[in-house]
């Protein structure tokens, strides 16, 4: 072997060496990110996780319309449903299912990781929580439930802060950064740790900003108060009493741990759809009100004394972990996650629209994806059959 060739092969080896030591040396978070990359709604065998069980002899199915899927979308329509690689779109009316299309292999059997969607229904289970009781007040401070929250303005923060993703909390939501605390939050392995002992950087109640950290403090203060895990009180108070078709998983930061109560929810079109049909019936199942009327319409208007993410206006698109979206004159309590999950209430028309996919569109018409809009159209094409 010549001289050049022995300098390359011990270049390359160094540059191995290297790496490996690079590898070994980062956290354990970014290690995992870096196995897997970017976030995927098909994930569900990356994370260990706990089963939200139904109850297979108390399913309720949705049943079909007369005219059931006899619409055909049209082309443009059909081909902007497989740009954003969607793998479901159902729309429901009066309680039965109008249009069902599942598109790139999948099936009304197929679970999703419905991402950020996830939000709302521990937002749903808080709201339980406090009609039980079991929170006593949403003006309490988080303290009453987790003692050691007490770190500078932590002290300052009340649930009803965290519903509104008003507490000021020290969390970047970036999925993209390696380093960014969402990115540890979604790969690692301490979620209770990280959350606990953020810092509480601006002052809570006064400003309405995004972060993903609130809703998994939230999480850890219905835990506490209720003394169950996240999973079981859902499966107990919201899956079985829905009566879910399929069971559904909650991923967990590690085997035996916690919720991430932010993101990780998997679940299928169709059970999705329960939790819109829960909005649309203010929290009354068949007869049996799971949520109280009076949280779940506070919880679906938009919590106006706070100024909205821009710091101009009072917010008029967010209320207690639900998104509220203005279309057309409709307002329209939401579920959203962030590959483009949608569960969508349409009071004006008694509907629901569910989209599951892969992809959204990254351009923004205020607090709107663009994607979520032209779906919103597609639906009306349907509901207006």
């Amino acid at each position: 072997m010549d001289r050049k060739r022995k300098r390359i092969l011990l270049y390359i080896s160094a540059g191995i060496l290297l790496a490996a030591a690079i590898y070994v040396s980062l956290p354990y978070y970014a290690r995992q990110a870096l196995i897997h990359l970017m976030p995927v709604i098909d994930d569900l065998n990356t994370f260990h996780r706990d089963t939200v069980h139904n109850t297979p002899s108390a399913v309720w199915f949705w049943p079909h319309t007369n005219d059931y899927n006899r619409h055909r979308l049209s082309p443009e329509d059909s081909a902007y449903l497989d740009e954003l690689k969607t793998v479901a779109f159902l729309v429901i009316q009066h309680d039965s299912i109008v249009f069902e299309s599942y598109r790139n292999g999948w099936n009304d059997s197929l679970t999703s990781n419905i991402y950020s969607a996830t939000k709302t229904i521990v937002g749903l289970l808080a709201g339980i929580a406090l009609d039980e009781g079991k929170i006593h007040n949403l003006d309490d401070p988080v303290s009453t439930y987790i003692p050691q929250y007490t770190k500078g303005k932590q002290k300052e923060v009340t649930v009803r802060n965290l519903l509104t993703m008003s507490a000021g909390m020290d969390w970047d939501e970036s999925y993209a950064s390696l380093f960014s605390v969402t990115t540890h939050g979604y790969y690692g392995n301490d979620l209770y740790k990280l959350v606990t002992e953020l810092d509480v950087n601006e002052q809570p109640g006064i400003q309405y900003s995004y972060r993903s950290g609130e809703t998994q403090l939230l999480a850890f203060v219905i835990e506490a108060a209720t003394g169950q895990t996240l999973s079981k009180y859902a499966e107990e108070k919201l899956w079985k009493p829905m009566q879910a078709e399929r069971n559904a998983y909650w991923l967990l930061d590690k085997k035996g741990g916690d919720e991430k109560a932010f993101c990780c929810f998997h679940t299928t079109a169709r059970d999705i759809a329960r939790l819109a049909r829960l909005m649309l019936h203010r929290g009354n199942w068949n007869g049996r009100q799971l949520v109280s009327e009076k949280y779940l319409s506070e919880a679906m208007t938009p919590a106006s004394y706070l100024k909205d993410q821009w710091g101009k206006d009072s917010l008029d698109y967010y209320g207690f972990q639900t998104w509220i979206m203005h279309y057309r004159g409709q307002t329209n309590p939401y579920m959203r996650g962030m590959l483009g999950q949608y569960a969508i209430a349409i009071p004006s028309h008694d509907a629901i629209v569910v989209r599951l996919g892969h992809k959204r569109s990254d351009i923004y018409r205020r607090e709107l994806t663009t994607d979520i809009i032209r779906y919103m159209d597609i639906a009306m094409k349907i509901l207006n059959r």
